[in-house]
């Protein structure tokens, strides 16, 4: 995983769905998303200034799935500078 491949940003977002991460405007995201070849960047991209587009990222579990966020970035093999960079987009205020 952690290809280029126009699915795997499909996967990686219903992970960090079942995490309960909230995204508000998940239909720009995704169109985003599937514009690129590689997805991972504009991700970061898109969490630190998605605010624009109305793209958002809210921790419904209250951070009680940290474990599985993590998870989700360490299975799509995605750099730490990206989980960072969305970790400070869910602290954000809205």
């Amino acid at each position: 995983m952690g290809s280029s491949c126009k699915e795997s940003f499909e996967e990686f977002l219903a992970m960090l769905k079942k995490a309960g991460i909230e995204i508000s405007n998940e239909a720009e995201l995704r169109e985003r998303l599937a514009e690129v070849q590689h997805w991972q960047y504009a991700f970061k991209t898109l969490a630190a200034n998605g605010r624009q587009l109305g793209i958002r990222f809210d921790d419904r579990s209250a951070g009680t799935n940290e474990a599985e966020i993590r998870r989700a970035f360490a299975e799509f093999r995605l750099p730490q500078s990206i989980e960072a960079v969305f970790n400070a987009s869910l602290k954000a205020e809205h």
